[in-house]
């Protein structure tokens, strides 16, 4: 076997070596991009407002007043409309010229009765007249003196007047109009007006009386309520139901006017998260999960109810773990980023501790 000289050998060693010496050292490696991200808390909040609805008002209990005896004349009127009446004030005065008339007639017939009576006193059994005719003359006095005090109620009755107390919402009465067909007054009992709200039929199984309603009128007013009355029938056609909303004794509350009533939840705490947080794509509602690595993941989630800019999560990320808001939907899995805190929302949660291991 020929050998290699060694002096072959030394130049094959001296090229690989100057070969190795002239190749580049490898280039360093490039930091990896961390973008800094606004980030909040799944927190444990009840929803408040979970149902609106809307509606006119109306009195709680509206007094129609009007004349005991159809076509008399109204002679005067006493009382004008918003004006504020006790149970018992006269409110107009009818003609009762005809009547006092009757009235004077009445009392002479049962006057002469009533004497006619006295002196069947003492007869009885005597024979001086019989019991046939003494029974008849006290009763005709009797008949006389019943048809005397009725006259006599219908006297007083050509005063009208209020039943109940409260606000005089609505006069009908004018001199010289005829009494009969439609009320007199209308009056709203003790000033008492409250909310006659519609209610779509989903959301008024949740609704229950004593619960705590915010009513608002068009000028933006609002009064704190409470329900009174949740009707047990929907309409078939409208699908909604009606709720009656109290409301306290107020001026600025007026038969007819409009309102909008937001009910007080009554759920328990759920896990909710702002709603900038939740995105949709494709394969339903998502948030970008920000772990104790600061490493963003996509998750998806079940959403609910939404209430004061925040949603409710049926499924998801437990309470306290921390989600990116808008600038989730830039970030890939695995992104490294800077979690930045936004500020807190607007009703304070009730559980804001964060869990023991974010995922």
């Amino acid at each position: 076997m020929t050998s290699i000289p060694a002096s072959v050998l030394l130049a094959c060693a001296a090229f690989f070596l100057g070969a190795c010496s002239q190749q580049k050292p490898a280039a360093p490696r490039a930091p990896e991009a961390v973008r800094a991200v606004s980030v909040a808390r799944v927190e444990s909040r009840a929803l408040a407002g979970a149902a609106s609805a809307s509606g006119l008002l109306v009195a709680r209990e509206e007094a129609a007043v009007g004349a005991e005896h159809a076509g008399v004349r109204v002679l005067r009127v006493l009382v004008e409309e918003g004006a504020q009446v006790r149970a018992g004030q006269p409110l107009a005065v009818l003609d009762d010229a005809l009547l006092r008339e009757r009235l004077s007639q009445q009392r002479a017939q049962t006057a002469n009765a009533v004497i006619e009576a006295e002196r069947m006193r003492g007869l009885d059994g005597t024979g001086v007249m019989s019991e046939e005719e003494i029974g008849r003359r006290r009763s005709q006095a009797r008949v006389a003196q019943a048809q005397l005090r009725e006259l006599e109620t219908q006297l007083q009755q050509m005063t009208v007047r209020a039943p109940v107390s409260g606000v005089v919402i609505e006069r009908a009465a004018r001199p010289g109009s005829l009494s009969g067909g439609e009320p007199l007054y209308r009056i709203v009992r003790d000033n008492l007006v409250e909310l006659d709200a519609e209610v779509p039929e989903a959301a008024i199984l949740d609704i229950e009386v004593g619960q705590a309603v915010e009513t608002t009128l068009a000028d933006g007013k609002t009064f704190a309520g409470r329900v009174r009355l949740v009707s047990p029938r929907i309409d078939p056609k409208t699908k909604l139901g009606r709720v009656r909303v109290a409301l306290p004794a107020d001026p600025d509350l007026r038969v007819g006017g409009f309102a909008r009533a937001v009910f007080a939840s009554r759920s328990a705490p759920v896990a909710a998260v702002p709603e900038k947080a939740v995105r949709f794509e494709a394969g339903g509602p998502q948030v970008t999960l920000i772990d104790r690595d600061d490493r963003a993941r996509s998750v998806a989630v079940k959403t609910g109810r939404r209430s004061a800019g925040m949603v409710e999560l049926l499924q998801g990320p437990p309470v306290g773990s921390r989600v990116a808001l808008a600038g989730g939907a830039f970030l890939i899995d695995g992104d490294r980023v800077k979690p930045e805190l936004a500020t807190a929302s607007p009703a304070p949660a009730l559980s804001p501790a964060p869990s023991a291991a974010e995922r």
